[in-house]
């Protein structure tokens, strides 16, 4: 659809340039709406190049736009002690902004233990960012897995009830419940608080204000990756890695 959009507003644009172009003064005769929007569809790869052009001018200002929103708020992204950390004596900060319920998040999840496993140097700052909502388009069932994993790492548990509720394909309310029964926990007292659902306020007001509209968001350095990109999550951890070096 954004596609569409812009290639419409590059047609128009394209349109308005030449008219305005053929109505200087001139012995010559002016070109018509008609003409140029047929010298278009004649040329489609004008239409193309334009839109191409206009879409990475595009992504470099909302990329120029994000890293100036994360580096003012780095303490906040980076070093929140509400926030579950995998390796945190690690040199280089990866910050992903997931949801329970996501589908691309749960995809990632092998990819991530690995780099979280393998890789000691990779401080990893996980993010509780509940965004999906349930069927009556109130967001329930990711709230609670938040809370619920909030809740766990209070009692120490925060990484083995994490993975095991992202490993579920489908997560309702017993998934909650089995993932922290299957890491010794009881449901009924395994419950978020309200300081809890201050900082999942906190972390949406965060992403809101860097610009993740969706999950997974990673952060690193000024770098924000937006979706399930692990090509590109590894490229700017190698780049953080080489501006620590």
């Amino acid at each position: 659809m954004r596609v569409t959009i812009v290639r419409s507003l590059v047609v128009a644009a394209l349109a308005g340039l030449l008219l305005s172009a053929c109505s200087k003064p001139s012995d010559k005769p002016q070109a018509s709406r008609e003409q140029v929007l047929a010298f278009l569809d004649d040329h489609p790869e004008v239409i193309n190049e334009a839109a191409q052009r206009y879409e990475l001018k595009r992504q470099k200002q909302l990329m120029a736009e994000s890293a100036k929103a994360i580096a003012v708020r780095r303490a906040a992204i980076e070093r929140d002690p509400h926030d579950f950390v995998a390796n945190p004596n690690g040199k280089v900060t990866v910050t992903e902004f997931f949801d329970y319920r996501c589908p691309y998040c749960k995809a990632s999840l092998p990819a991530i233990q690995a780099l979280i496993l393998q890789h000691p140097d990779i401080r990893f700052v996980f993010k509780e960012y509940p965004i999906i909502p349930d069927a009556d388009g109130q967001i329930g069932v990711s709230l609670r897995a938040s809370e619920a994993a909030m809740a766990a790492g209070r009692a120490g548990k925060y990484q083995s009830v994490h993975d095991a509720m992202m490993a579920m394909t489908s997560l309702d309310d017993a998934g909650i419940a089995k993932a922290l029964r299957q890491n010794g926990l009881d449901p009924a007292t395994t419950v978020g608080s309200a300081d809890d659902a201050r900082h999942i306020q906190q972390v949406r007001d965060l992403a809101k204000a860097i610009g993740a509209t969706g999950t997974p968001t990673y952060v690193v350095g000024d770098t924000m990756i937006a979706g399930n990109s692990m090509d590109q999550l590894a490229l700017a951890i190698e780049q953080a890695r080489h501006a620590k070096s």
